[in-house]
């Protein structure tokens, strides 16, 4: 559905009947354009206001269009006018969590009307997380999953309880595979959540456990691959890719294609991805082939990245008081012990859920505050470029697709890392060492950009940014970034991702 097709369908808005309006309005949704919508979707509710159809459709209009609050007070109603919908009871406590609300009773009423959605489970463990009651999501989880030991994701969810606890990720597997050693998708979670973990010994034997029980299949020959690779065993990585092939999508090629560049074959990296390009997930391959370029000199690596209008610098306008302010009010956000598994944090914590969805008055004026910045810099940039990732044709409507709060101390830090899935990625300071900026030239805690350490150490960055309380830079999501340490001290952030915008729904 383009743009055209939704303005007709909208100028047939089934206006006077809720339930065809919820159907009318799942296709516009499905079709990625909410905004379209919601006005419709708020006129519905506003002339029906004891129909739980038109209310559900304004909480899904809203919450696809990142209105946490507006989401949560549509579906709150739609629960009030229809008590034993489990799928509205479902979404009333998911808004409720999402706007940063009291949800743990939500979700066990909701639970009580669908005993068998193992959403609704997984979103209640959150809900107690948020609570400060970790263990009690934990032991809900564990006992769910000994009763549905292949329940996938139950253990993907207890695995990130526990990471944020400081606790095994991984202990909920070793019964379920001991009972169950032939299921690939075991093996494949426990090989991929060791690597979340940053545990490649345990990746190793994961990925032995798994050829003892399952052979060589070529998903697992890629795994070897990448395991191999990434402690080290280039030569021995160099075997697995060969027995897996040439990679036919993106998934398999990154993982070759990191390989390619760590060992320094930037030629075979850029020749195995560049065919790609226009494949579903090439979005993770354009970090790869940056680098590849800018190992071989290529000019194209300054087409992609080389504009010094993709980086923007800005100051969020709030005073010492109101940046202080906002500051403790994030610090009570931060209640887990460890950092979340596969995420560049080190030495810190970071908050869970999307940040900028909660509804507290400091959150909404933050995230207003964002936007319009992010407004400012998608207006200044360079005009359209065929198949560039980043300069896009269509750049509307601004989305936030994760928002997050990153709390570093000690010598805490950012690897180098990229958000394949986003238009744009973000740094905004909010709290810093009171040392920062006086250690010499190190650049203690500065945002590297354009730098990838871990694969090609000798590569310089494109830029160093100095961090100030109240700066917000913004930045390619397919950008390698991360921080250099610090010695000591706090430092406090706030990240998100603009969502890349759809380009088949022009007219």
């Amino acid at each position: 559905m383009n743009h055209a097709e939704a303005l007709a369908r909208i100028a047939q808005f089934p206006a006077s009947d809720p339930a065809a309006a919820l159907g009318a309005g799942l296709a516009l949704i499905n079709a990625d354009l909410p905004e379209l919508l919601l006005p419709a979707a708020r006129k519905l509710a506003a002339d029906f206001p004891h129909s739980a159809q038109a209310h559900q459709l304004l909480g899904l209009a809203a919450r696809a269009c990142g209105d946490g609050l507006a989401a949560f007070e549509a579906f709150r109603a739609a629960a009030e006018a229809a008590p034993r919908d489990a799928l509205i009871a479902h979404s009333h406590a998911r808004t409720a969590l999402e706007a940063g609300l009291p949800a743990a009773q939500l979700f066990e009423a909701a639970a009580a009307l669908a005993p068998q959605d193992g959403a609704i489970m997984l979103g209640h463990a959150a809900a107690l997380l948020h609570d400060g009651r970790p263990q009690d999501g934990a032991a809900l989880l564990e006992e769910l999953l000994a009763a549905n030991p292949l329940w996938i994701e139950g253990h993907r969810g207890l695995a990130g309880l526990r990471g944020q606890m400081g606790e095994d990720p991984l202990a909920s597997l070793a019964p379920a595979l001991a009972n169950h050693p032939q299921a690939p998708a075991l093996h494949h979670l426990a090989i991929s959540l060791a690597l979340q973990a940053r545990d490649l010994p345990r990746a190793g034997a994961a990925l032995a456990a798994a050829r003892a029980a399952l052979g060589m299949p070529e998903w697992l020959v890629l795994l070897a691959g990448h395991i191999a690779s990434e402690g080290g065993a280039l030569s021995l990585a160099d075997g697995h890719f060969a027995a897996a092939g040439t990679p036919v999508d993106a998934n398999a090629a990154w993982m070759h294609a990191r390989h390619l560049v760590r060992s320094n074959q930037p030629e075979r990296a850029a020749m195995l991805l560049e065919p790609l390009l226009d494949a579903a997930g090439a979005q993770a391959l354009w970090p790869y082939l940056a680098l590849a370029w800018r190992m071989l000199g290529d000019p194209r690596a300054l087409w992609l990245e080389g504009d010094p209008q993709l980086v923007g610098v800005y100051d969020l306008g709030l005073s010492p008081a109101e940046l202080t302010a906002l500051a403790d009010h994030l610090r009570t956000l931060h209640v887990a012990t460890s950092a979340p598994l596969d995420q560049s944090v080190r030495g810190g914590t970071q908050t869970d859920g999307n940040l900028l969805l909660r509804v507290e008055a400091p959150i909404r004026d933050l995230k207003a505050r964002l936007l319009t910045l992010v407004e400012r810099h998608v207006g200044q940039l360079p005009p359209p470029e065929p198949r560039h990732p980043t300069l896009l044709a269509s750049r509307a409507p601004l989305r936030i697709a994760g928002s997050w709060s990153v709390r570093l101390e000690g010598a805490g830090f950012h690897t180098d890392h990229v958000h394949p899935q986003g238009w744009f990625s973000s740094a905004l300071y909010l709290a810093l060492p009171e040392t920062l900026g006086h250690g010499g030239n190190d650049h203690a805690g500065w945002l590297s950009l354009g730098e990838a350490r871990d694969l090609v150490p000798g590569l310089e960055p494109l830029r160093l940014v100095e961090p100030k309380p109240g700066r917000l830079v913004l930045f390619p999501s397919t950008m390698w970034h991360g921080t250099r340490p610090f010695s000591a001290g706090e430092r406090l952030t706030v990240a998100f991702d603009i969502a890349r915008p759809r380009q088949d729904r022009l007219p």
